[in-house]
């Protein structure tokens, strides 16, 4: 039987796609690009939705092109379009899209099925428009690491939360207060 990192690290995607570093790209852009504390990572678990992001340094907007794209996530600035998906698609059904593939990056909802230490296995939920260029689907396996988790879907917060000992609801409080600082 192979472990989750066996698996993290034979995982491949086609057209140099990978799964995007969350802590990298919060660390690039600390005051636009938001990710769950450490604090709130710790406590997902399986039946859960995790928002990741896949994308692929292979493809990009030409250089001479007047649009400009936002991060769906941050509003900020970036080179190329990033396609989001809301909700996973098991809680809020959405009709089948037609929309050409451009080798944009994609955020997508993951339910998670098992978590080992950082490690974690899921099942992707939703349609992916880019599923012709990375060759990733709804219902496939994917393996990440808790840095790749770029949200935990709001239907868990309770959940989330009920789960934390006093130490944890500390951490959050203190993450709590500096987000409200910064704003």
């Amino acid at each position: 039987m192979t472990t989750l990192q066996q698996q993290l690290d034979s995982q491949h995607f086609s057209n140099d796609y990978e799964l995007v570093n969350g802590v990298a790209m919060h660390a690039e852009n600390p005051e636009n690009f938001h990710i769950p504390p450490d604090v709130i990572k710790r406590h997902v678990n399986p039946s859960q939705f995790v928002e990741l992001r896949i994308d692929s340094s292979r493809f990009s907007v030409h250089e001479d092109s007047l649009e400009k794209c936002s991060c769906p996530s941050c509003n900020g600035e970036m080179s190329k379009p990033i396609l989001k998906h809301d909700h996973p698609a098991s809680l809020i059904p959405l009709p089948i899209q037609n929309v050409p593939s451009r080798g944009w990056g994609e955020d997508f909802w993951v339910r998670v099925e098992e978590r080992s230490g950082s490690l974690f296995r899921g099942a992707v939920d939703n349609p992916l428009i880019e599923t012709r260029l990375h060759g990733l689907k709804q219902g496939d396996e994917i393996i990440f690491h808790e840095d790749h988790i770029l949200a935990v879907h709001d239907s868990h917060r309770q959940e989330l939360v009920a789960g934390m000992d006093v130490d944890d609801l500390k951490e959050l409080a203190q993450w709590v207060g500096q987000i409200r600082r910064q704003g």
